[in-house]
């Protein structure tokens, strides 16, 4: 038995980490360390994980005044008192029935709350920090004592890099954080999000659990795992791990029956039992597998959600509901509040399909209501007054029906009035955010070209061979020369201010015709007229047309977002 071994209950633990591996870890480049962390270089030797978080913890940039082991030895008598360290109350920003006690012995069990409390008392600012306990619990597991625990903690909980996110601390962030991994797994985890709106009345009620997944319900020797990388390259690996956990779930689940009521508490116990299904190397590569995964991309969405929750005045979480939901509470309106029966009316789509086409908005804006801005029925056929009702809302939704009862769209992320940009030509704009979507004959969403197939996105060779002319127009002119220039797809070069250049590509409009397209290789053509529209289809992917190729059009409509 070594230094670290106070708080561990060896018969729960992985008797085999005790002394295997190596004892040193020399190596201090970023790009080195990251790779070990992902091969687990330390996961088979306790007493070298242990020294790597003490090394990693103590190089975290952090405020000139944060406290440490000795803050810890001076506090802690007078918090604690006399009182039974194992029925301590905890602080209200985290949810008290769930401490984890992963492998830890009866000292550490109550360890914990004490080194809760200390940190409470210490970070007056933290308003809501789920992930707390679950951490605290980890790190005790390799600390000489509970004042080196608290120190680790609270060097975690008072980075000041602002690059280097770690722990969410306020109920923004972590919501913010939920709406992120929403939009996440829309993009890339299709599959399981189509699982999750036909089983769940609300997704997002789901997707609120994720931090759970991996700070609450997740054995102790995957957190281990996680937690090794998670200190070296930051926040974005908890997204990647998370979607990977959902990856598998579909994979193992998938057309099976569920076993309660709740696909929630389904997911929660696959968690638990994830040892059952996959190793931690596994989940690990799996997770480091997605592309196109960016830290700035991560940045850039968590800032857009913040920005959208406190426009909605959504800052604090209200005391009476618990962990399940901390996100539905607030972040997307229940689809069938936002999709009201009552309040809806559409010549094109049923409730329930817009309530399906809701699922796949960003979380930002699934806390509007949709709002008819234009309809050829009421206003005619005529693009520009297309463009008049159409303009200064962004995003807008485009449905059509065909006189063949075909039934097509497109979520766009870009006010029309960006077009002007081009004067007479024609200019195209938009964003990766941007989609292309067929409700009839069949359900089915065409991701970004660029999005899914990011090997096109260097030499547009592979569109233009399969689709009409103007289609290769479209993809050679939405694809930035050097795609170092373009920010994520998912971003909005108007919502964050960013020069015009940075901004992918997806719509075009003149007053002679309408592009959008770049969708799976889907592309949509309307005339001025908004009679008769064309479609182009890249055979380089296994997929469906949008619709007929030439078509005419039976209803034309065009949504807003309601606050």
């Amino acid at each position: 038995m070594d230094e670290y071994n106070r708080f561990v209950d060896w018969d729960k633990m992985d008797g085999t980490v005790q002394s295997q591996g190596a004892k040193e870890l020399t190596c201090t480049e970023f790009q080195e360390l990251k790779q070990l962390a992902r091969q687990g270089y330390w996961a088979k030797s306790h007493s070298l994980r242990a020294k790597v978080y003490h090394k990693l913890i103590s190089n975290i940039p952090c405020r000139t005044v944060t406290p440490d082991a000795n803050v810890y030895r001076d506090i802690v008598v007078k918090i604690v008192g006399k009182r039974n360290s194992s029925s301590l109350p905890l602080p209200e920003f985290v949810d008290d029935s769930l401490v984890p006690t992963y492998c830890l012995n009866a000292e550490g069990i109550g360890a914990v709350r004490k080194i809760i409390l200390c940190v409470a008392n210490q970070f007056p600012d933290i308003s809501f920090c789920p992930a707390l306990p679950s951490v605290t619990a980890l790190l005790l597991h390799y600390c000489k004592d509970e004042a080196e625990c608290f120190e680790q903690v609270c060097r975690i909980l008072a980075c000041n890099d602002p690059s280097k996110r770690l722990i969410d601390q306020t109920f923004l962030a972590f919501e913010s954080s939920c709406m992120t991994f929403g939009d996440l797994v829309n993009k890339y985890c299709q599959a399981a999000h189509k699982l999750m709106v036909a089983v769940s009345e609300d997704v997002l009620e789901v997707y609120s659990d994720w931090q759970r997944w991996l700070f609450g319900e997740l054995p102790v020797v995957y957190v281990a795992r996680v937690f090794d990388v998670f200190l070296v390259e930051g926040y974005k690996v908890l997204y990647r791990v998370a979607l990977a956990i959902l990856k598998f779930f579909h994979k193992v689940r998938a057309g099976q029956p569920m076993e309660s009521d709740s696909i929630q508490q389904d997911i929660r116990a696959f968690v638990r039992d994830i040892a059952k299904s996959v190793s931690p190397e596994r989940l690990l590569e799996k997770a480091f597998a997605i592309r196109l995964f960016s830290r700035k991309e991560i940045q850039l969405l968590q800032m857009a959600n913040e920005k959208a929750l406190q426009q909605k005045g959504i800052t604090v979480k209200q005391k009476s509901h618990c962990f399940s939901m901390f996100c539905t509470a607030f972040l997307r309106q229940n689809v069938h509040l936002a999709v009201h029966a009552e309040n809806f009316k559409s010549e094109i789509v049923s409730v329930k399909e817009m309530r399906d086409i809701w699922s796949w908005i960003p979380e930002r804006f699934a806390l509007c209501q949709p709002l008819l801005l234009f309809t050829t029925l009421e206003h005619g056929c005529s693009l520009s007054r297309f463009y008049s009702h159409s303009e200064s809302h962004e995003p807008t939704l485009l449905l059509i029906k065909t006189t063949a009862k075909e039934v097509c769209g497109a979520y766009l992320s870009t006010d029309w009035s960006e077009r002007r940009r081009g004067g007479n030509k024609l200019s195209f704009f938009g964003t990766g955010e941007c989609f292309v979507f067929r409700l009839q004959p069949e359900v089915e969403r065409y991701e970004w070209v660029i999005i899914k197939h990011p090997e096109l996105a260097t030499s547009g060779s592979e569109p233009e061979n399969h689709a009409s002319p103007a289609a290769s127009t479209l993809s050679s002119r939405s694809i930035p020369s050097d795609p170092s220039d373009r920010l994520s797809p998912f971003l909005s070069a108007r919502h964050f201010n960013l020069p015009s250049k940075t901004a992918s590509m997806f719509m075009a409009g003149s007053s002679e015709c309408i592009i959008i397209g770049g969708g799976d290789g889907q592309a949509l053509y309307l005339d001025a007229d908004l009679n008769h529209g064309r479609t182009s289809h890249c055979n380089t992917f296994n997929n469906q047309p949008l619709c007929s190729e030439s078509f005419q059009i039976s209803v034309l409509e065009v949504w807003g977002f309601r606050d």
